[in-house]
């Protein structure tokens, strides 16, 4: 079985699903019909099947290793700006991530390797995933079961600064660790025309923000990779009125444990600070989203190695701030995270993950697909 050949003989199928699910889709934990859609091929084709509220876990094959491949299935509170046939039916809904990407390629090789059941010489695990977008549905897969008996898993990824077509694949770590932050402070409100009578919170939120973005560039090793965004500012409702309270919110990155939490101490001595010196206080809620993506390099390797066999376009992907919590697969079995180039500016395919007028490149679609068949009728020789 030559993988590209099969995925290429699917490849409008392939297309036709991502159509579908970009057409509806579905916020974390509420991807219901997308779930059943891919449940009901899977049945179909033979796979044994474990749902874990709208998440899928399906296994076929036979043998003494398992690999796992997995997708995520949730797309994003945005409005589509697209004007295409598969534009977004639902108002303030799109999928602008290519997990509908996601979704079809591996249905796709979900498909194939049902054909080539016979041919398997392991056993294949696929994870259909919810809630990547912040709900940290990985977590809820592998307590579900998702890993137990997985030897190595692989996850794909359709990349808006990668050229069509090609296939980007790095060692070691890859993506950034993030956490979410929310901060509010409390001041004493009173008339615009009379400051000196109030407790303005207004300064000291502007003076948290610049002294936020000291936190990397005066306490951070230069070598080391950080950021701190602050990302939303609400406080004050008229224009001659100081406000009570002014609430922040905002993200930070990190690559190590020391730099985070080296990020979200400083972040608290700040705040505690200033509303000291201004006799205010301060709210200060840190959440943890997700850890960094590090990639094994034994299984980077082998991706490499399936990539130049079947004659797939390949470089080495720059480290990226972004998040993805197919980290925590990645702490309990070695495994890869892979991507798949998107940007095609002939089509007008070039605005980046998260926009509305994000798209993919749905002709290079059966490539991540073949790559991962390729990866399952390796993966029992390494």
């Amino acid at each position: 079985m030559n993988p590209v050949e099969e995925a290429l003989k699917i490849k409008d199928q392939i297309v036709a699903w991502r159509r579908d699910f970009h057409m509806h889709p579905e916020l974390g934990y509420e991807e219901e019909r997308t779930s059943k859609i891919v449940e009901e091929h899977l049945k179909e084709w033979g796979y044994k099947i474990k749902r874990v509220g709208t998440g899928i876990i399906a296994d076929i094959g036979r043998g003494e290793k398992t690999i796992a491949l997995r997708a995520d299935m949730d797309a994003l509170p945005v409005q589509e700006e697209n004007d295409v046939p598969y534009k977004s039916q639902v108002p303030g809904k799109m999928h602008a991530c290519g997990h509908d990407a996601h979704t079809a390629m591996l249905l796709g090789a979900a498909k194939i390797l049902a054909e080539h059941e016979e041919e398997l010489m392991g056993r294949v695990r696929l994870i259909f995933q919810p809630a990547e977008e912040g709900g940290n549905g990985a977590l809820k897969m592998i307590k579900a079961g998702a890993l137990e008996g997985v030897d190595a898993i692989f996850g794909l990824h359709v990349w808006g600064t990668l050229p069509s077509g090609v296939f980007g694949i790095r060692e070691g770590p890859f993506l950034a660790g993030a956490g979410e932050f929310e901060v509010k402070i409390k001041g004493k409100g009173g008339h615009g025309a009379s400051p000196h009578q109030t407790i303005d919170p207004i300064p000291i939120a502007a003076q948290a923000v610049l002294a936020f973005q000291t936190i990397v560039s005066r306490n951070i090793d230069p070598i080391e990779t950080a950021v701190v965004s602050v990302t939303s500012i609400h406080g004050g409702s008229a224009f001659n009125i100081i406000p009570e309270e002014v609430e922040l919110k905002g993200t930070y990155r990190f690559f190590r444990p020391e730099i985070q939490k080296l990020i979200e101490n400083r972040m608290g001595e700040i705040l505690q600070g200033l509303t000291q010196a201004h006799g205010a206080s301060y709210e200060h809620r840190i959440i943890e989203l997700t850890s960094p993506v590090v990639n094994n390099p034994k299984m980077t390797k082998f991706v490499k190695a399936i990539v130049q066999k079947y004659g797939l376009r390949h470089e080495e992907v720059a480290a990226d701030m972004g998040a993805e919590d197919f980290a925590y697969y990645l702490q309990k079995v070695p495994g890869t995270f892979i991507t798949l180039g998107i940007r095609n500016e002939e089509k007008g395919i070039v605005y980046p993950h998260h926009h509305p007028k994000f798209d993919v490149d749905e002709d290079v679609l059966y490539l991540g697909t073949a790559l991962e068949v390729g990866l399952v009728v390796e993966f029992t020789k390494i």
